[in-house]
């Protein structure tokens, strides 16, 4: 994939008003743009050069349910939010023709259409000088696709559209906030998760407000996929600091 190229950099920007200072000295706070709900969101527009990520973007969006609108450069990028009624804008900044940046503008200028922006990673003035002129929030390329089927050794699987774990042959029901830990730390075998970082992949799941509520959802799921809760095989506790998935390749 080709490196995306320089960006030109725009004039110093004054930063956005902290909304609670301003209130305290009786300011009224900055407008913010209202995101819409996934569920008003129906068509996306994605913006980007590179076939490749068009594509994977486009794939996924179109798996989730989305009508999806493409452009290659900013004039088309433009003429296609203006004429396609898009509900969403994934907006790529090296783009050629007319920037991302300058097509952020002109889209702010003309409304308030939600832009999520991509950028390169670890280019963090591309993120902060797209925020600062009125994205919505930013996505890091290059993407790396989950697989459908994750595999630990030759006896677990899991299936995620299905939301279907299978340990040694047999199906196990979970509830989702277990499938996602066990997917999270199935993921990584060998890794070591704090309690904490586990929390943070249930949050929007079924998040809970302390950490010590992990212990109880792995103490479920070791009752429902270890031969030997007593003994486990699978989720291993490294005392101290969390859990993590045994590598059964090793």
């Amino acid at each position: 994939m080709p490196a995306p190229r320089p960006l030109r950099q725009p004039a110093a920007i004054e930063p956005l008003p902290d909304p609670v200072a301003s209130e305290r000295a009786g300011a009224p706070a900055p407008a913010r743009f209202a995101a819409p709900t996934i569920q008003a969101v129906k068509t996306v527009l994605v913006v980007d050069d590179e076939p490749q990520i068009v594509g994977i973007v486009r794939d996924y969006l179109e798996h989730a349910g989305f009508g999806v609108l493409t452009a290659a450069d900013g004039p088309e990028a433009l003429r296609s939010a203006r004429t396609g009624s898009p509900d969403l804008v994934v907006l790529d900044l090296g783009l050629p023709g007319l920037d991302g940046l300058d097509v952020l503008r002109s889209l702010r200028r003309e409304g308030t259409l939600p832009v999520i922006v991509l950028t390169a990673r670890g280019e963090e003035t591309d993120k902060l000088v797209g925020l600062e002129l009125g994205a919505d929030d930013y996505l890091t390329k290059p993407f790396i696709a989950q697989p459908d089927l994750v595999r630990v050794g030759e006896e677990v699987v899991l299936d995620l559209p299905r939301m279907e774990a299978r340990i040694s042959g047999r199906q196990v029901e979970l509830t989702p906030t277990e499938f996602q830990l066990l997917i999270a730390m199935a993921r990584q075998p060998g890794r070591v998760f704090t309690r904490a970082q586990l929390l943070d992949t249930i949050h929007g799941v079924a998040f809970e407000s302390y950490e010590r509520a992990i212990d109880a959802h792995v103490k479920n799921l070791r009752r429902k996929i270890e031969p030997d809760p007593r003994s486990p095989r699978y989720l291993l506790t490294v005392f101290g600091v969390g859990y993590r998935f045994a590598d059964l390749d090793r």
